[in-house]
């Protein structure tokens, strides 16, 4: 009898110690190259028809043909909810189908909460109230838990969860207390779901030594984005001060003169500076991803970079370079990726004249390893 009672303990103890470090074991939930789906469940005011015609099965059909092995699917609280909290269904419908059809594709998906009404990325003020209300972060909770009612049929290796996009808190342990309590939210109901878990203010390179990470849960996947030198990857872009650059931009070395700094816009100058003296080249990128290679070392857990790319107009010369050397230094530390974006401003296919519009970006970023090379 006190044989079985110490079996009995022990087999308790176990399973204990399992659930609350994640279930089981670790899925098989392996991703190395993607792209995002992006403004159409998110950042998006399409609606019926228009919206239903956006992704359809052709768009996962061409990702599986090209090599790509997953997608990140942003999602709004406002395409799913009402004000009042009621479900849209329609959006809901099409995610699900989404999901069935990169399954079909041989495609695994991270469904990542973009843009919710407590906080939005955009807003770096006191208008994202998710860090200060208690009620805000049960509200977050809350949509995890009505998305984990919909998705847990799915299997654990085909799709993942990403707890926010770009959270701006104005104290990074204040992310790490959101992470908490989302994390123990979730696991009490899915105990082995793979979590995608960023770093605060943009999901950074900088800031990621400062996420605190669950401990002992091996189905959690680290994040963050990329976008540096802005001056490239957002060269023209209407919403930045650097957008507003007209001059000449050198990469790899050192990216503007001082002759061009001189003729820039006095109001961006102060943006410029860096540019005049740092050195972007593939040994910078490698350098600023530095802490988040050590993070995930640290933890024993996969790293990801969820957005990264160049904005549409910028000359493909130069974007072109860049690409070569992320996708380079994204191999040497077996880092997955997930393009910004699929068919928008930064995207390389074309939905409306259903062509590519940037092929030679597509053979850059497929030149690099795939799944499991």
């Amino acid at each position: 009898m006190k044989k079985f009672l110490y079996l009995f303990a022990f087999v308790a103890l176990t399973m204990s110690t399992l659930i609350s470090c994640g279930g089981n074991g670790v899925n098989n939930f392996n991703i190395k190259r993607g792209t995002n789906l992006s403004h159409w469940l998110s950042q998006s005011r399409q609606v019926g028809e228009q919206r239903r015609l956006h992704i359809q099965e052709d768009d996962f059909e061409r990702l599986e043909q090209l090599g790509f092995d997953f997608v990140r699917i942003p999602i709004d609280e406002v395409q799913f909810w009402d004000e009042d909290g009621n479900k849209l269904p329609e959006a809901w419908d099409l995610l699900t189908n989404a999901i069935n059809l990169a399954e079909k594709h041989h495609l695994r998906v991270v469904v990542d909460l973009h843009i919710i009404r407590s906080h939005r990325f955009i807003d770096n003020d006191n208008s994202n109230t998710l860090f200060t209300s208690e009620e805000s972060q049960q509200g977050l909770i809350n949509l995890w838990y009505q998305l984990s009612d919909v998705l847990k049929g799915y299997s654990n290796d085909s799709v993942a969860y990403e707890f926010m996009n770009e959270p701006v808190a104005p104290e990074h342990e204040q992310w790490n207390v959101v992470v908490e309590k989302v994390h123990k939210a979730l696991r009490a109901v899915e105990p082995q779901r793979t979590l995608v878990i960023g770093s605060n203010r943009w999901q950074d390179y900088e800031t990621i030594k400062y996420l605190r990470v669950p401990e002992g849960d091996k189905n959690i996947i680290l994040s963050f984005h990329y976008y540096h030198p802005m001056i490239i990857t957002h060269r023209g872009a209407f919403w930045t001060p650097l957008g507003r650059y007209k001059g000449n931009v050198n990469y790899p070395g050192v990216l503007i003169t001082q002759e061009d700094y001189d003729a820039a816009p006095d109001e961006i100058k102060e943006d410029l500076k860096p540019f005049l003296t740092q050195v972007w080249d593939k040994n910078k990128i490698r350098e600023d991803f530095k802490d988040a290679i050590a993070a995930a070392k640290k933890y024993g857990l996969q790293l990801f970079c969820g957005e990264w790319g160049v904005y549409e107009p910028v000359e493909r010369d130069l974007a072109y370079k860049w690409y070569k050397d992320m996708i380079e230094v994204f191999d040497e530390f077996d880092i997955a990726w997930t393009t910004w974006c699929y068919d928008g401003d930064f995207g390389f296919y074309d939905q409306r004249t259903e062509s590519y519009k940037d092929k030679p970006l597509v053979d850059i970023l497929m030149s690099g390893k795939a799944l499991g090379e």
